[in-house]
């Protein structure tokens, strides 16, 4: 779609924390408008007589995919950062994009630059360890855990160590002489564990150990305005970047 001018930008879950955030952001940026701003479960048929160019999806994961899907029957440009994206169903965005025509979308499991750059350092560091485990804090309201964030940066670790021939991190913990889900989740071989704690916003530690040493790399984001300087980078980017961008590391450079 070509764009001149100002983005018209379109922002579903405007009602939520995040959404209202985005909602600031977008008022604030000069190059782009706030053409309409949806709560959760609002149809989004208005989106085109608004002529919305880009539409923001931070609602919950058991509607998100569908209105993606929604999206991009109606010819419009989504980024998206609600949780709940498994392959699967990237891979069926996939497919409805190579049908449509110069649409794109972005789905990205975190927003804030320093959690991005965080991620890609755990990936590059992860060869070099014996031990990896992820720890992921956020507030009581989040609604499914491990993380996105958490999940994409287990698989990014487990992709390192296989392509350094590492074998699973070691782990003597018997079954039988544990208490069920004391280690947490497991994310393609590696640990994960979710905290929930009222007062914390989105936090997460990668934990990497050898014989004598151990290396931490933690990101805090203390408020949802780390998150606007991503949204809106991916708001630029994504009328450019027709078919789907997972993550922001393509449009910083990182990929």
């Amino acid at each position: 779609m070509a764009v001149s001018g100002t983005i018209a930008v379109a922002v579903i879950g405007a009602k939520g924390r995040m959404g209202g955030a985005v909602v600031e952001a977008v008022r604030g940026a000069p190059d782009m408008r706030l053409a309409d701003a949806l709560d959760a479960g609002d149809p989004l048929d208005s989106l085109v007589d608004d002529a919305v160019q880009v539409a923001v999806d931070f609602t919950v994961p058991s509607a998100t995919q569908d209105n993606v899907r929604q999206l991009i029957d109606l010819g419009i440009n989504a980024v998206v950062g609600t949780s709940g994206w498994d392959e699967a169903a990237l891979g069926r965005v996939r497919a409805r994009l190579a049908r449509a025509r110069g649409i794109g979308v972005v789905v990205a499991p975190n927003f804030a630059l320093g959690a991005v750059l965080a991620m890609r350092f755990a990936a590059q560091a992860a060869p070099f360890f014996e031990s990896a485990e992820v720890v992921e804090l956020h507030h009581p309201d989040k609604v499914d855990a491990p993380s996105g964030t958490a999940r994409a940066t287990a698989q990014a670790i487990a992709r390192a160590r296989a392509g350094a021939g590492l074998g699973a991190p070691p782990d003597a913990t018997e079954p039988g002489r544990s208490l069920e889900g004391a280690r947490g989740a497991v994310v393609d071989g590696i640990g994960v564990h979710s905290i929930r704690l009222r007062g914390l916003v989105a936090h997460q530690e990668v934990l990497l150990g050898n014989a004598g040493e151990y290396l931490t790399i933690r990101h805090d984001s203390l408020d949802r305005a780390s998150f606007m300087p991503g949204v809106l980078l991916a708001i630029r980017q994504v009328v450019r970047r027709p078919g789907l961008t997972v993550g922001l590391e393509p449009l910083l450079g990182l990929d």
